[in-house]
């Protein structure tokens, strides 16, 4: 069974950074990832870009460059993710899903699975650094599992001169939809809400698609959402009082890009209180312990499943002294001096 100080659950982003500190720190740890590094963003569509500047989602003081000095896109900041790893060599074990944890005096026992294999490790803190975007948010409807289905956009090749029907209206379904549009597909949009939010969409793409909709390149179908889906068809059902009767829309695919949940196994197991419609965890913001001993949590799942987003890479960063210096004993620090407002919508 290993051992040690500290152990690291997730490495997305600022987990990678976490890790990096607690070892130039000199405090022993264990790194744990269900997939590879950056999972989360490596689930982005292909050739995506951020919407945070490459500086604001930086590591460790190593500078993100770009080729074209632009915001980096998903392939880039990958890349950045697998050269921190190396520059700092951090022991990660990828692929090693922590499936139990148990709770002693003298700390925790993870248990982990690894391509079937299972480990035990005995640590004395835990820090939970596993994002907010675990699982898709369903609908529940009929139909919602079918082959030509599905909630990941991942490029649009796949929609060329087909009929796609994107469901959502937020940053993702616009950038679905322009994409797909511009790569041959008839796009259809359907958004619950009566109009899109401009804070809840990367400015540079509300006014390319906005005179889409307005071209009618893209059919839009605002103040609606999916009832059924079949193989040929989706029936729009009103979301408005007042409106009108149920709309049939021919597709071929369908995208249901209505966002993401926080996986909050780990926090129940371990005890940690989960409150609000996000289901966020209760934490001491000055030390990011949870009101369990020895639990911490870091990154964006200390904002649990984000309805209205708050909590981004970029303003993250100061987790990670927080956490060091609560492991160390020392003074938790301030806020970072060149820590920005978080932005409105998520980098994706």
């Amino acid at each position: 069974m290993s051992e040690a100080t500290v152990a690291i659950i997730g490495a997305g982003p600022i987990g990678l950074e976490l890790a990096a500190a607690l070892k130039q720190a000199g405090v022993d740890y264990l790194h744990f990832e269900g997939g590879q590094i950056g999972q989360t963003v490596s689930r982005y569509p292909k050739m995506t870009r951020f919407f945070s500047s490459a500086s604001r989602i930086a590591l460790c003081g190593v500078p993100l460059v770009t080729a074209d000095q632009s915001k980096a896109s998903r392939e880039e900041y990958l890349a950045y993710l697998r050269g921190i790893v190396t520059q700092f060599d951090l022991e990660i074990l990828t692929y090693h899903r922590v499936t139990e944890i148990e709770k002693s005096d003298e700390g925790f026992t993870l248990q982990t699975d690894h391509q079937g294999e299972v480990q035990r490790h005995r640590v004395r803190n835990i820090v939970l650094a596993t994002g907010d975007m675990s699982f898709p948010r369903l609908l529940h409807i009929p139909g919602e599992d079918m082959g030509h289905v599905s909630h990941d956009f991942d490029e649009p090749h796949r929609y060329f001169r087909k009929r796609l029907l994107i469901v959502g209206g937020k940053n993702s379904a616009i950038e679905a939809a322009v994409r797909c549009h511009h790569a041959g597909a008839e796009v259809s949009l359907s958004y619950r809400q009566a109009a899109l939010d401009p804070q809840r969409i990367k400015y540079w793409l509300l006014p390319e698609v906005e005179a889409l909709i307005k071209a009618k390149k893209i059919k839009y179908y605002p103040s609606t959402l999916p009832a059924q889906i079949t193989a040929t068809e989706v029936t729009l059902r009103p979301t408005g009082e007042g409106q009108g009767p149920a709309v049939k829309v021919d597709a071929d695919f369908v995208l249901l890009l209505t966002g993401y949940v926080m996986d909050t196994t780990l926090f129940k197991m371990l005890g940690v209180a989960l409150e609000g419609e996000n289901t966020s965890p209760v934490f001491d913001p000055r030390t990011m312990r949870t009101n369990v001993p020895g639990v911490y949590v870091a990154g964006t799942s200390a904002a649990g499943t984000q309805v209205s987003f708050k909590l981004f890479i970029e303003n993250c960063h100061i987790h990670v002294p927080r956490i060091v210096a609560a492991l160390t004993g020392q003074a938790p620090p301030d806020e970072m001096p060149d820590q920005a407002p978080p932005h409105q919508i998520p980098e994706s």
